[in-house]
């Protein structure tokens, strides 16, 4: 099973939903975690009796709630701890340093770090990896209205002393154009759509998602954009 970490204070539970929904079309067997404080996914993913820990499914998503680390959802599923989940891929989501500990985040393929260019997200974000025994590699993923040279290099700035390699690549999801509502009104319907989406969040979605498949797979990505987009 390949692990993607995802990695900040910045709201990225819909992002990796999107995500995860997409390599579900691409016939991947997805497991998306959220480890986090807050554990939005219980919120906005339906589930019928919300327990303490649990894993339901969504759009064809196994989504796992409320559990420390991998061994505890094995357990939940009646799996002996020594074997391996049987997913394709796990996109693991994480904003504290106990989760990137337990979730042995600096193994995983390939780290993302969400942020948004305010201060709470951008040092809380960062400090996060404060715990870090070793360098992550990590790819920015950046919510902005307007991504600024000056504000990335704020970013740099702060991250100076961190166990951090940054990628050469950077992936922009903009602000304002309306897509948090379009991604509001996909909640209320229980649903993952790409239609009212604005053209940069689709391509975004799309880079990340070719990304972790590979370009070979960028036809049958793009055909499962077409049918979200469609709401099939």
């Amino acid at each position: 099973m390949r692990r993607i970490g995802f990695i900040g204070c910045y709201d990225k539970t819909d992002l990796i939903m999107y995500v995860a929904r997409i390599l579900v079309g691409t016939g991947q067997k997805v497991l998306l975690v959220d480890s986090t404080i807050n554990q939005k996914a219980k919120y906005i993913v339906p589930v019928i009796k919300p327990t303490t820990s649990y894993v339901t499914d969504f759009e064809g998503i196994d989504v796992a709630v409320g559990f420390k680390d991998l061994n505890g959802i094995k357990e939940y599923l009646g799996m002996p701890i020594h074997a391996e989940l049987d997913y394709d891929i796990a996109l693991i989501d994480v904003d504290s340093h106990e989760a990137i500990e337990a979730y042995q985040i600096a193994e995983t393929e390939k780290n993302y770090f969400v942020t948004s260019f305010d201060a709470f997200s951008l040092k809380k974000g960062l400090e996060v990896l404060s715990g870090a025994n070793q360098v992550l590699n990590l790819t920015k993923i950046l919510y902005a209205k307007e991504v600024l040279q000056e504000e990335d290099d704020y970013l740099n700035y702060l991250s100076l002393g961190y166990k951090i390699q940054w990628e050469e690549e950077k992936i922009y999801f903009p602000l304002e154009v309306g897509d948090q509502s379009v991604i509001a009104e996909n909640q209320r319907v229980a649903k993952i759509k790409l239609k009212k989406l604005s053209n940069q969040c689709k391509e975004s979605l799309m880079y990340i998602t070719v990304q972790l498949l590979g370009e070979n797979q960028y036809a049958a990505i793009r055909k499962v954009f077409k049918q979200l987009e469609k709401g099939v």
